[in-house]
């Protein structure tokens, strides 16, 4: 458990997020939070980040936002909450605004072909890595590993769609990684 975080101010919580969503984009926006708040404010230690961030993955809507949620609130209550979403959401969306009248008004030159073909290649090269440095635990085990190269086959091979390959392999993963003796409700017999 990380050591008790300082009261931090509503405007230094909507900076550190603001920053976090105008500079991470491409889709490695879990790596620019990772290094935010456990390695640069320390706000959070490694495993609360892995805690906030699988909450994160399971509630509806964005991921960052609603990660944004969770630290803020832990920082500052409801206010803290809504000075991080906003620190997160607003210079994003004014950066993607600008871009989409832009994008509208120079769709058909050809350099901007190139420069988003660019754009896709450096994302998928920041979610590797970012898979990578906060999933390595997940690709220990051959039994983890084994799901991961399932579910890869299934969604990126075969296209299955991902909540059918939820559906179909959640059931599994979870027996699998029961806690030993949990059957028949016999845990920790």
């Amino acid at each position: 458990m990380s050591e008790p975080v300082p009261r931090v101010s509503l405007a230094r919580i909507f900076g550190a997020f603001a920053l976090i969503g105008v500079t991470s984009f491409g889709g490695g926006i879990v790596a620019y939070l990772r290094r935010a708040l456990v390695e640069e404010h320390r706000w959070l230690d490694k495993e609360e980040f892995m805690a906030a961030l699988e909450i994160s993955q399971t509630l509806p809507g964005l991921n960052s936002t609603n990660m944004s949620v969770i630290v803020g609130r832990k920082l500052r209550g409801p206010l803290g909450a809504v000075s991080a979403v906003l620190g997160m959401v607003l210079p994003g969306a004014a950066i993607v605004m600008a871009l989409g009248f832009a994008y509208a008004r120079f769709r058909h030159d050809p350099v901007v072909a190139v420069v988003l073909t660019g754009v896709a290649a450096a994302a998928v090269g920041l979610l590797l890595q970012v898979t990578l440095k906060i999933g390595w635990k997940q690709l220990v085990r051959p039994k983890d590993l084994a799901f991961v190269v399932v579910v890869f086959f299934l969604v990126g091979i075969l296209h299955v769609s991902l909540l059918v390959t939820l559906l179909c392999v959640a059931p599994l993963a979870i027996w699998l990684n029961r806690p030993p003796g949990a059957v028949n409700g016999k845990e920790g017999e």
